[in-house]
């Protein structure tokens, strides 16, 4: 049970970054669309739970080492576009890393009035040193913050449930877009699904069998739908304009519920840095060549530190809404290869044999 409870820890601490905990990914995703964003939570919970039972069942199945055997699989005939896809892969994850870093130098800004660069210097210095730690480092680090954060959600969640009634929600959560609820809910999973699916693959000593598999899926897609609401219901309370908001939840926290502010503070910068460095060591890892692998390693991870605060003066919310949905279309692809793929992999199996 306790390498079931890791995987479904780095899970977690991979999808609830700096755009999800802070309100800026389920307020453009879920919330713009009124109660029926709450339907959308619904159907890209259960999309993200088919995706990981589909990836560790076939890891497990058929020994996927790299992204590249997994792209052997769903890519059949065409060679040309596996690298191409690969490449598309880590471009995301890195531009994903750099947003983390953007969201923790946004947060010390917005919140405690320190200059964003600082805020996102030390997270990046922060990522290095697990960095040099490799997996272990990093599922060892969601296993110990993971739970907390998880744990102090839920408790911002009831207290908020004392002044949301949820039989009137309807009546004060405005619908302010007109396009498919349902169309945004394929798209925010299959966007998470690019970031998480490279992340399961550095997972795969941490499972044996199906059953291990079916529980993974099914306790991160239960605790997905939970988090999810929870931000859901405190976007109800913001009470000026959503929009012009980089953190509509730590507004809400920080106006309303002032006691737990430091604490919601502490779950912003714990998701963020839990995210970070999931991706970043899925990057390296999808990325290092074997040749010389520990200085190149080593540089790579420090170059991509380095980068990270720079491109973080773009703007936390800007990179999010700007990227995000792009990278959903892309994502989308991928998760139908998924769902359809049930060729023999004789040659596969050939080839890692």
């Amino acid at each position: 049970m306790r390498n079931i409870l890791k995987v479904v820890f780095v899970i977690i601490g991979t999808m609830i970054g700096a755009g999800f905990a802070s309100g800026q990914e389920v307020y453009l995703f879920f919330f713009s669309y009124g109660m029926e964003g709450l339907i959308g939570i619904l159907i890209s919970s259960f999309i993200m739970g088919f995706v990981i039972y589909k990836t560790f069942q076939m890891v497990n199945k058929y020994g996927i080492d790299t992204y590249k055997d997994f792209l052997n699989i769903l890519i059949q005939k065409n060679e040309k576009l596996k690298p191409i896809i690969n490449m598309i892969i880590n471009i995301f994850m890195l531009i994903t890393f750099f947003i983390m870093i953007a969201g923790f130098g946004a947060y010390f800004e917005q919140e405690l009035g320190i200059n964003s660069l600082i805020g996102s210097t030390i997270l990046a210095m922060a990522c290095f040193i697990v960095f040099m730690t490799s997996v272990k480092g990093f599922v060892k680090v969601n296993e110990l913050l993971v739970p907390i954060l998880i744990g102090f959600l839920f408790i911002i969640g009831i207290i908020n449930l004392k002044d949301v009634h949820l039989l009137e929600l309807g009546n004060y959560i405005v619908k302010n877009n007109s396009s498919s609820f349902i169309l945004n809910a394929i798209l925010y999973s299959s966007y998470n699904s690019i970031l998480l699916i490279p992340v399961l693959l550095t997972l795969k000593n941490y499972i044996q069998d199906k059953k291990q598999i079916f529980k993974i899926a099914s306790i991160s897609s239960i605790i997905i739908i939970l988090l999810s609401v929870v931000i859901f219901l405190l976007l109800v309370r913001v009470d000026v304009d959503i929009t012009q908001l980089e953190m509509p939840a730590v507004y809400v926290v920080s106006n309303i519920f002032e006691m737990l502010k430091y604490v919601y503070g502490f779950i912003i910068l714990g998701s963020i840095f839990t995210t970070a460095i999931s991706l970043g060591v899925s990057f390296l890892q999808n990325t290092v060549k074997s040749k010389d692998y520990k200085k190149s390693y080593t540089q790579i991870a420090l170059i991509m530190c380095i980068t990270s605060v720079i491109i973080s003066k773009i703007g936390f919310s800007n990179l999010v809404s700007l990227l995000y949905p792009i990278f959903g279309y892309l994502g989308l692809v991928q998760i139908l290869k998924l769902a359809i793929t049930s060729r023999p992999f004789h040659k596969f199996i050939s080839k890692k044999i």
